[in-house]
């Protein structure tokens, strides 16, 4: 059963999912100095909604070290923090405000049976 999709419009009367633009990371370039470039797919627009990071969440995401605006992000698709062993991962999310945010965890993943992930994210500009 599709509980997100129950429960998703009457979430969505008070915090609206709105349209995000995301990048998807395609591996880094290297320069000639060795330092790492990233590398991202050109923008895709998402339907997600942002909220807080929930109490297990934060116990999640307690030993990644985070600095900075944290948040979770419910997203239609299937996006992922970074796996090093495939080099995918850590995604870009604009929201309309202009905010970047970058995929650090995956906190679920629903995607197989009902289209969407919860991911904790990082604020990338401003303070």
């Amino acid at each position: 059963m599709n509980l997100h999709g129950i429960v998703a419009p009457i979430v969505a009367a008070i915090n609206p999912w709105v349209t995000a633009s995301v990048q998807k990371s395609q591996g880094y370039t290297t320069e000639a100095d060795g330092d790492r470039i990233p590398t991202y797919s050109d923008p895709v627009d998402v339907q997600a909604q942002k909220q807080p990071l929930g109490y297990r969440d934060l116990i999640q995401v307690d030993g990644l070290n985070l600095n900075g605006e944290k948040c979770a992000l419910y997203i239609t698709g299937d996006y992922q923090a970074v796996v090093r062993s495939s080099q995918e991962g850590g995604d870009l999310f604009t929201l309309p405000d202009g905010s970047v945010w970058l995929v650090v965890m995956q906190l679920e993943n629903w995607h197989m049976t009902s289209g969407w992930v919860k991911v904790a994210a990082v604020k990338q500009n401003g303070s």
